[in-house]
Parts: C-alpha cells; sequence; structure tokens
C-alpha cells in the first residue's frame, strides 16, 4: 500500500459502539484471554513493544488487570523516524499510568547494520520500513527468551484484515488480545478502562517511515473501512448495498475487499504441500 492524498470518508458510516455492558463482557473476555495464554505458556513475564498509539496503549492496559504490573516489561523502541510526542507518550504509558518495568532500545544501529549488509534496499521505503518493525519484533522476542516471557500483540480486527501490518514484524508474536476489535471500538474500550483522552483520541501511526498516517496509507478514514468490513467482509452485504447503506463509492469498497484477498497469507501460517499418502 502506498500513501494517498486523498481519505475516502463514508457519509454515512456505521455505528459500532458497544454499550456499556458490551464493553464489560469485552474487558473480562479479553483479560481472561491473556491470562490463560500466560498460564499455558508457563511464561514468567509478558513482553509488549509500545509505541504510543492507541493499540499498544489499550493492550498493556488489560494486560496488567490480567496479570500484574509486576509480571510485565515494555519495550519502547524508537527509531529517526519516529515522533518525540509518540515515544514520549510510550514511556508515560509505561512509568505514570501502569508503573511497569520497562526499557528503551533505539533501532537505529541495527536497521543501519542491516542496510549496510544489502545497500541495495537503502531507498526503498517499504521495504527499510517494514525492517524497522522486524526489528522491533526480533528484539521482543530475544528479552522474552531471555526472560521465559511471552510476546504479547497489539493488532486490532481493522488491520488484521486488510493486512495492515508487517508480516514476522508486528504480526510476529504469541498473541492478539485486541485481535477482535475494529479500530473504533479500540478507542471506546480504551476510554473504558480508563486511558486518558488524549491518548485514546489521537490519530494513529505505525510510523514505519516519516509522515506516515494510517489513514493516509489506506486512503481511508478508520470509521469508512470499519463500515465495510462489518457490511461486506465479515457481513453478507453486497459491494452495492454497502455503498448504499453508508454513503461512500463503489471503488472504496472494492479496494478493501482486495486488501483482504491479498493480505489472506498474512493471517495464516505459511503453506507446505499435503503429506502424501
Amino acid at each position: 500500500m502506498t500513501a494517498t492524498e486523498s481519505i475516502a470518508r463514508a457519509d454515512d458510516p456505521i455505528d459500532l459502539r458497544l454499550s456499556k455492558a458490551e464493553l464489560d463482557a469485552h474487558r473480562e473476555h479479553i483479560t481472561d484471554f491473556i491470562e490463560s495464554q500466560y498460564e499455558a505458556a508457563g511464561a514468567d513475564q509478558a513482553i509488549i513493544g509500545l509505541s504510543g498509539g492507541i493499540d499498544s496503549t489499550l493492550t498493556s492496559h488489560l494486560l496488567v488487570e490480567a496479570v500484574g504490573a509486576e509480571n510485565v516489561h515494555a519495550l519502547v523502541q524508537p527509531s529517526e523516524v519516529n515522533r518525540d510526542e509518540n515515544m514520549s507518550d510510550a514511556e508515560r504509558v509505561a512509568s505514570e499510568l501502569l508503573d511497569v518495568e520497562y526499557d528503551v532500545v533505539g533501532i537505529n544501529p541495527l536497521v543501519d547494520s542491516f542496510l549496510d549488509a544489502y545497500p541495495d534496499a537503502a531507498e526503498d521505503t517499504t521495504a527499510t520500513g517494514n525492517l524497522r518493525a522486524r526489528v522491533r519484533g526480533v528484539l521482543n522476542y530475544l528479552v522474552a527468551n531471555h526472560e521465559g516471557g511471552l510476546v504479547v500483540g497489539t493488532g486490532n480486527r481493522s488491520e488484521a484484515l486488510v493486512g495492515y501490518f508487517t508480516k514476522y514484524g508486528d504480526g510476529a508474536v504469541d498473541c492478539h488480545p485486541i485481535a477482535n476489535l475494529y479500530k473504533q471500538q479500540v478507542r471506546q474500550l480504551a476510554r473504558h478502562v480508563g486511558v486518558p483522552d488524549d491518548l485514546a483520541g489521537k490519530e494513529s501511526s505505525a510510523e514505519l517511515w516519516e509522515g506516515q498516517t494510517d489513514e493516509g496509507e489506506l486512503g481511508m478514514a478508520y470509521d469508512t473501512l470499519d463500515s465495510i468490513l462489518a457490511l461486506h467482509v465479515d457481513g453478507p452485504l453486497s459491494t452495492s448495498a454497502t455503498a448504499n447503506e453508508i454513503g461512500v463509492d463503489a471503488e472504496t469498497i472494492e479496494t478493501v475487499r482486495g486488501l483482504y484477498e491479498a493480505s489472506e497469507h498474512k493471517r495464516r501460517a505459511p503453506p507446505g504441500p499435503d503429506r502424501l499418502h
């Protein structure tokens, strides 16, 4: 995917917000899931990468609720393309909001060493952006292996369905606690569990390269994406019915469908041939 200047916005996106009872149910369901994954792995620590964004902020809050702050080790991994305020937010979450152990590990030297080894990719924005995500994943597992830890992912449903994550990067984790939540539900649950409004409502960016934003790269607003996924990809409506329902052009819906189909490989284990009998 490449960044686009035009952001598609539905005239009437559907409201996917949850009731208070549903929010309470999701909160309990997710923390129970985390606890069961932690215990099944026999883990001594839960490892999570903090970006300063809403997905990792919500997940870290639920993680502390499930296994206790004393059992969480967060990693803040800045690079040259990260905005200082996001890294400050990540440290604020770890130190002020949750009081968990955390380390700040700058990844520039590691990224540079890869590009020194293969300089042909140095000017490839997408390749180097994905490299940054994969370096972070390697560091997460280095710490997890050293501490007997479980690597906890922060991916949500909206991004997973369109492949908006790096394979073997932020997708390389042991579990994804918020995997069933659309982006607008992530923001809503974050506020419900006490995440401050300035964090819950901030603009999303994977920050794989300078100036990148999620909506800019996706080419559409998150509430538009969520609506198309809920009605057309997860739901039964056709392209034309979805377009009429939310007031967006059919081309935008077909774009989302194309992203969903093209990213199927990211949501599956690497394939192998069928076993011969």
